[in-house]
């Protein structure tokens, strides 16, 4: 979870690898008014998330349900996003992949062909409720190298596994 730019695909799909985890791209479930919204430059609303976590909470649900390990990317800025993430899934975890606001502009400026532009990052950090302590999550700085923030991870999920 996190902002755009923090590093959620890249870090998400290297902890599945990792983790031998199903991988979950969020954004790929977003409807097509919600990416059109985002690509002009306007902020999604609660209720035009709403159905978008409803999809991401039900996928994540499915493939547990199969019994595969998953890992799902998602921006879960607000408390009631995460709320409603574990409403299907009440073991889920989150890792919060912090990022400061310059390096989250620089790195959405940089991306080729994604929907989200840098006009929209501030309404990210304004959104952003970084997760409490009564929470099942991790907060790591996103500006550390992939593979030491897939280690934390990895350890810090195992680890509640037991």
């Amino acid at each position: 979870m996190g902002v755009a730019g923090c590093g959620k695909s890249a870090v998400g799909a290297a902890l599945a690898r990792a983790l031998g985890a199903d991988f979950i791209e969020g954004d790929s479930f977003h409807p097509p008014e919600n990416v059109a919204l985002m690509a002009a430059g306007t902020p999604l609303t609660d209720d035009n998330r709403a159905g978008w976590l409803d999809t991401v909470a039900g996928e994540i649900a499915a493939r547990t349900a199969r019994g595969a390990p998953v890992v799902a990317t998602c921006s879960a800025l607000k408390r009631k996003y995460r709320d409603r993430l574990r409403a299907q899934n009440p073991s889920l975890v989150f890792v919060h992949l912090a990022l400061d606001r310059e390096t989250a502009f620089r790195r959405v400026g940089m991306r080729k062909g994604h929907f989200m532009p840098t006009s929209l990052v501030e309404s990210q950090f304004a959104d952003l409720e970084p997760p409490s302590g009564d929470e099942a999550a991790l907060a790591l700085d996103a500006t550390r190298l992939i593979e030491n923030l897939v280690s934390e991870a990895s350890s810090y999920i195992r680890s509640r596994e037991k």
